[in-house]
């Protein structure tokens, strides 16, 4: 899977957590044994940005740690570009990640990756809005993340 990252914000500390994506990424694609080759852009923005983001396009007023976009929905024909499938973007709130991971007693890495990670499954069309869908997708969290960036990884 191919990984872009748009640093939107003057910190350029968050460009280093690419080589976690990748792997992230490896480990989703074995897991979901997802044969064709995707690509997702990961944009990190400021607290502000993402607050405008959420109110334009889900009408929520606040702001919040990780949205998604997928590219097309699930009734859409993926387009194929330089042999990949586009499934959309992440958008990261840099503030999130510093206040969360020292909320949660875990490391930035962590919390950076664990947001990457449920973005990326939200892009692929999974969801946590039933109690069933939620076990699933929360389950698959973990088990992607196990071995990456354990709950109380101190780097």
């Amino acid at each position: 899977m191919e990984i872009n990252i748009i640093n939107q914000t003057a910190e350029k500390r968050w460009n280093r957590y690419k080589k976690d994506f990748l792997t992230i990424a490896q480990k989703t694609e074995e897991l979901l044994k997802l044969k064709q080759r995707y690509c997702a852009s990961v944009i990190f923005v400021t607290s502000q940005k993402i607050h405008e983001i959420n109110r334009e396009y889900r009408h929520i007023d606040r702001p919040t740690d990780v949205i998604s976009f997928a590219l097309l929905d699930e009734a859409d024909e993926y387009e194929i570009m330089e042999d990949s499938i586009e499934l959309g973007d992440i958008f990261i709130n840099i503030e999130a990640i510093v206040k969360q991971a020292s909320e949660y007693g875990h490391s930035m890495r962590r919390e950076v990756c664990f947001l990457f990670t449920h973005g990326l499954l939200h892009l692929l069309g999974y969801d946590h809005m039933e109690q069933e869908e939620e076990r699933v997708m929360f389950a698959l969290q973990d088990d992607i993340l196990y071995d990456i960036v354990p709950k109380k990884s101190s780097t």
